[in-house]
């Protein structure tokens, strides 16, 4: 019998520890000297709210699940019924093969079928490689068809507050702009970042109720904008994301069911582009027969 969550696949290197899930490629556990760097879930637990998965061909949220792409109308079906959206794309609960493995790494691959409102060719690889800076994930997207394809990506890592509570976190988060939203939170344009929605430099979580998209990433030499968790205890969590990634998401799990997992941790989110991208073309990628896109992201305790 199989697991809820699918095939597990464990990586260890020194004092870290992650475990992996091949339903929607999730991180369904990462350690370091025994302390939760992500919020976990059971093994035979189906991901409470996306917890660790990856977020393809597009992240967050499409408005009414339609769009329009090389002058055709396409239609994917309403997987958000209260904000009539399609949410988070097509291979969050998908069993996705196991294509390399080693103690301290494991390469996760899905040919994403084709249906009547993705009618694509699209393979998916994300590989989960521990590191002496942490754990790295590298994601590339490659067009295994005869047509262009519209395409987005994101992740969903639910960061832990440790043994305190998030109230007693703080959040530093490199981004210049805010995305506003509608009450379907669908984006409407963006404003430049201000007052308690201005994380670039660290700000208290406590009473936070934060479900935002940042854009105009801060970035430091080498191309990353980086986020950071700071809890109670004195450790970070330090997420970064490269140029490939233009937008972040926080969201602080208020809302989210169930009630039991709300505010037990802050997702921080890498994606390539914001909500309804494939209707406002905003952060767009557009892959051609035989092109690719790579996103790479990572995190570590310290």
């Amino acid at each position: 019998m199989s697991p809820l969550s699918g095939t597990q696949i464990h990586l260890s290197r020194g004092a870290q520890s992650a475990t992996l899930a091949t339903v929607g490629a999730a991180l369904r556990v990462y350690t370091v000297d025994g302390a939760d760097v992500v919020v976990s879930f059971g093994e035979d637990e189906v991901a409470p709210a996306f917890h660790g998965m990856v977020l393809a061909p597009w992240p967050n949220r499409l408005a009414d699940g339609a769009y329009t792409f090389d002058g055709h109308e396409l239609q994917l079906p309403i997987s958000e019924p209260a904000r009539n959206t399609a949410l988070h794309g097509l291979s969050c609960w998908v069993d996705w093969s196991i294509s390399e493995a080693s103690s301290d790494a494991a390469t996760l691959v899905l040919d994403l079928a084709a249906s009547p409102g993705y009618p694509f060719s699209l393979r998916v690889s994300v590989t989960y490689a521990l590191t002496d800076d942490g754990l790295t994930i590298t994601t590339k997207a490659r067009n295994t068809g005869a047509t262009a394809l519209p395409y987005g990506v994101g992740f969903h890592p639910w960061i832990s507050p440790g043994r305190g509570s998030l109230d007693d976190c703080t959040l530093e988060l490199g981004a210049n702009s805010l995305v506003t939203v509608n009450d379907r939170l669908l984006p409407t344009g963006t404003t430049p970042v201000a007052s308690d929605m201005d994380y670039r430099e660290a700000r208290t979580l406590a009473g936070s109720d934060l479900d935002d998209a940042f854009v105009d990433p801060v970035r430091d030499a080498d191309g990353r904008s980086w986020a950071r968790l700071t809890r109670a205890d004195g450790s970070t969590v330090a997420i970064w994301m490269d140029d490939a990634a233009k937008a972040w998401q926080v969201c602080t799990g208020n809302h989210i069911s169930p009630a039991s997992a709300q505010r037990s941790g802050v997702a921080v989110e890498p994606m390539s582009c914001i909500a309804d991208a494939f209707r406002t073309g905003q952060g767009l990628v557009t892959l051609q027969p035989g092109e690719s896109h790579t996103l790479v992201w990572g995190m570590a305790l310290v």
